[in-house]
């Protein structure tokens, strides 16, 4: 491990990813993987008297493990806290929030993941900390809340 992952890895407070879409993630790419490999190894003998080629067989394989990473999307979310700041993860990108960006964590009735409050109006997902995941979830809430109250200076 590079000196810098390893710095990186002893100052943070908190790391949390989702445990149930992370499986189902997992478990959906390995899914169509492997069904896209039979139908690729199968192809060639079909009773329709159309003609499948190795390439078109060689297509169909790479063609789930594509499929397969794109599943693997779901399983990128994840939290870190440190006492500087959080770098939340999401499907599409990672940000960096300082405490003193954040004005409050919540995790209103009826939403799918947690959130990060912010000036005007604005707010980050949280997307590891997934409603989903029950007691997980609970706890990392509890977790990032503590967090807060001890490095925000909007913290009451």
């Amino acid at each position: 491990m590079s000196e810098s992952t390893t710095e990186a890895t002893e100052r943070s407070l908190l790391v949390v990813r989702p445990r149930r879409g992370r499986a189902v993630a997992i478990g959906a790419a390995v899914v169509l993987i492997v069904v896209f490999a039979v139908v690729a190894t199968l192809l060639r003998d079909t009773p329709t008297g159309v003609y499948f080629r190795l390439s078109d067989q060689i297509a169909m394989a790479l063609l789930g493990v594509l499929l397969g990473c794109g599943a693997l999307i779901f399983a990128r979310p994840k939290l870190v806290a440190d006492s500087t700041g959080l770098t939340v993860r999401n499907f599409a990108g990672t940000k960096r929030l300082e405490w003193a960006l954040i004005l409050d964590v919540t995790f209103p009735d009826g939403t799918p993941w947690a959130r990060l409050e912010l000036p005007d109006d604005e707010y980050e997902a949280v997307m590891a900390i997934q409603a989903a995941d029950g007691q997980h979830a609970v706890r990392a809430i509890r977790e990032l809340r503590r967090l807060y109250y001890e490095y925000s200076p909007h913290a009451n």
